[in-house]
């Protein structure tokens, strides 16, 4: 969560510590507002910047590095970190004010590693348990290192004595807690508190916990039609078949569901829409068979960026469609691209030279090179020359037009688009005027963006000045092949895939794990066998009808998904129609128009069952907050606890055509600790509370 500072409000720092087996005072200093991102140091000599950080503070005097750790060099906006130790920390100290952040050893830091969990909570303490004994231990309320001796490390648990918090600090506050054994890290500790305290019940949590979101993506013109005035289609097959063509939905219709339960019912707080700044009414882009050229309905060619397409609806429309969701408790995310402007665009006609090169060094064109050299120039067609973003004046005017949308609408946050086609520079540029723009101080802009490739590349930009969250592909792709049963998977993998998140980006991440999104093919119809993995599943939606095919075995498969990411760590994401099991192949089949009944009775199950998991996951904190522990897996089986002050939620996915049983043991301090046998029908998940 980005959160929004005044520097006007910064005062010195002064901690009073005392004996502490009684809470302590400990003062707000300046940028201590932020829940800041760990120093994840994979290679020698690394280069950090302080405002990846930091990003309302210009500059420290001088940094200090904890035991193992080597600053190389420093200067106003960067540091250079080597790490010898799995667990340390720098201090960061500005005209006697100090600010900490931990550093751990990515190295080795990938599976398989050891845990901590929270087990109680009195009289100002935290108890954490652990599955194997931390040999180092550091504590941080916000980003202020606790005294050691307010870390007590026993043979059994671990005692945290938590501060008192400072008048005028915000609401929501956080204990942090990391640990790590001799030669690695382990899991770390989030705990929220209310005024100081700590918090113990889910409704104690608001639609502002990023933690507690469960989001729903929807393409605009796909979703509902409430407002047939601004209805407009090229209208002429012979160019642009209807599947390509605009379909009528508008923000109206969203407005509309909102106000009629939908999304309430199926347990969503946050709403991702489609991007809405104004596209071209021409058509653009080939495909040859069938041969067709394309509308912009999906909003993602944009010509005017700071202007509501009329064929979605207006400003007022938009206002009223955000305040309702609002008065439903839901947040709205709003799709930004930055990384392109349609060919039509005006701005683009008046300065031709903002765009990267056409051609690559040998000649050839530079389009769709998705990785390696070119990833950050690269075309993704003709018709959307890529901005180079590079140039301050080039990303000063998109971030402009970003901030534009959350000054001017009370948007909740953003889905940025293409992320990893954006250089860094745009997204610390962007971060630091989020930070200090006077008229967001008080708002939470939660920021999600969209990265195909490793854990190493999606975390680069996971910092609390930069991205909030970045959707978990790797998740993703590993839990459809595994749970679809493709060739050469097992639930191992989706276990350690897993377990390599919750390290590369802290086991309290906001990453967002979808059921499927507007690029993909739909899994239901994978998993099914409509479509095979090894098709191309463009082609597919364009050549014949795709359907289900083996209806038990697909709404089954799709079921295991859905509650598989409503019940882990991050935040769910369901794609428009997944709920029920809408079939389809890719783009533009996979953006069918959405359907809200007539559902048989397979849809009617799944979409029951999503809604019952989604509300146990809404009223549960340790789904939620809760530690993420593994406790079995086989190639058929996934067991796993998600345990908060010593109350969990023990889930178990069964991914065999039979029923199995499964020995797991409860680890101690938790409720329930000990020895337990569990059932598990056929594709089917048990999720029952400690």
């Amino acid at each position: 969560m980005v959160r929004k500072l005044s520097l006007s409000c910064f005062v010195a720092a002064l901690v009073i510590f005392s004996a502490c087996n009684k809470p302590f005072t400990i003062e707000q200093i300046p940028g201590n507002e932020h829940r800041s991102s760990v120093v994840f140091v994979t290679a020698p000599n690394q280069e950090n910047y302080f405002t990846d950080y930091f990003p309302s503070i210009d500059k420290f005097d001088s940094v200090v590095a904890g035991p193992g750790v080597t600053i190389n060099s420093y200067t106003d906006s960067t540091f250079f970190v080597t790490t010898a130790v799995p667990l340390s920390t720098i201090d960061l100290l500005s005209e006697g004010k100090k600010l900490t952040l931990v550093v751990e050893d990515g190295s080795h830091f990938n599976s398989g590693y050891a845990h901590l969990y929270t087990t109680w909570t009195r009289d100002g303490k935290v108890g954490i348990g652990f599955t194997q004994k931390p040999e180092k231990v550091v504590a941080l309320w916000q980003n202020t290192l606790l005294p050691e001796k307010c870390v007590t490390i026993g043979d059994n648990e671990i005692v945290v004595t938590l501060p008192k918090v400072p008048e005028g600090s915000r609401e929501r506050t956080y204990l942090r807690v990391y640990g790590a054994t001799a030669d690695t890290p382990m899991s770390d500790i989030l705990v929220p508190l209310q005024n100081g305290k700590v918090v113990t019940s889910a409704d104690q949590l608001n639609r502002h916990d990023p933690e507690t979101q469960i989001l729903y993506s929807l393409m605009i013109d796909r979703f509902n039609n409430g407002k047939s005035e601004n209805d407009w289609k090229i209208g002429n097959p012979k160019l642009v078949l209807p599947q390509a063509d605009y379909q009528g939905g508008d923000i109206v219709g969203i407005t509309q569901k909102i106000q009629e339960g939908f999304f309430d019912n199926l347990g969503i707080n946050t709403i991702w829409v489609s991007p809405i700044t104004q596209n071209p009414y021409s058509a653009w882009g080939l495909n040859q068979k069938p041969r067709t050229r394309f509308s912009g309905y999906h909003g993602y060619w944009p010509i005017y960026i700071t202007k509501v397409d009329e064929r979605f609806g207006n400003d007022d429309e938009l206002r009223e469609m955000l305040q309702t969701a609002h008065n439903h408790n839901i947040n709205v995310v709003l799709d930004y691209v930055a990384n392109h402007l349609h060919i039509e665009s005006p701005l683009f006609q008046a300065h031709p030279d903002w765009a990267t090169d056409s051609l690559t060094a040998d000649g050839k064109p530079n389009l769709e090179l998705w990785d390696g050299e070119y990833r950050l120039t690269t075309w993704f067609d003709r018709h959307i020359p890529s901005l180079d973003l590079t140039r301050r004046n080039v990303a000063d005017q998109l971030t402009d037009s970003a901030l534009y949308w959350v000054r001017n609408f009370e948007f909740d946050g953003f889905r940025h688009d293409a992320c990893k086609h954006i250089p860094l520079n745009y997204w610390r540029a962007f971060g630091k005027k989020l930070a200090n723009d006077p008229q967001l101080k008080d708002r939470d802009i939660w920021m999600i963006g969209e990265t195909y490739g490793s854990p190493e590349l999606i975390g680069s930009y996971i910092k609390a000045g930069m991205l909030n969250a970045q959707f978990d592909f790797n998740i993703y792709h590993t839990a459809i092949d595994v749970l679809g049963e493709r060739e050469g998977h097992s639930m191992r993998d989706l276990a350690r895939t897993i377990e390599e998140s919750g390290a590369a980006y802290g086991a309290h991440h906001t990453m967002g794990n979808i059921s499927g999104n507007h690029d993909k093919t739909r899994f239901i119809s994978l998993a099914g066998g409509a479509v095979s993995w090894d098709e191309d599943g463009k082609a597919a939606g364009w050549t014949r009808h795709v359907g289900i095919g083996d209806s038990v075995r697909a709404y089954s498969k799709a079921l295991l998904l859905e509650k598989l990411n409503l019940t882990l760590p991050g935040v769910p994401c369901i794609y428009q129609g997944d709920e029920f099991g809408q079939e389809g192949g890719n783009d533009p089949d996979n953006r069918r128009f959405m359907r809200f009944s007539g559902y048989n009775h397979f849809e009617q199950h799944n979409l029951d069952e999503v809604r019952r998991f989604a509300q146990q996951r809404r009223e549960n904190i340790a789904l939620q907050f809760g530690d993420y522990l593994p406790l079995y897996v086989d190639d058929n089986t996934l067991v796993y606890l998600r345990t908060y002050m010593g109350e969990g939620v023990l889930v178990a996915i069964n991914n065999a055509g039979q029923a199995v049983d499964v020995d797991v043991t409860i680890p101690a301090g938790l409720k329930g600790a000990g020895d337990r046998k569990l059932h598990i029908e056929a594709n089917d998940v048990v999720c029952e509370s400690l």
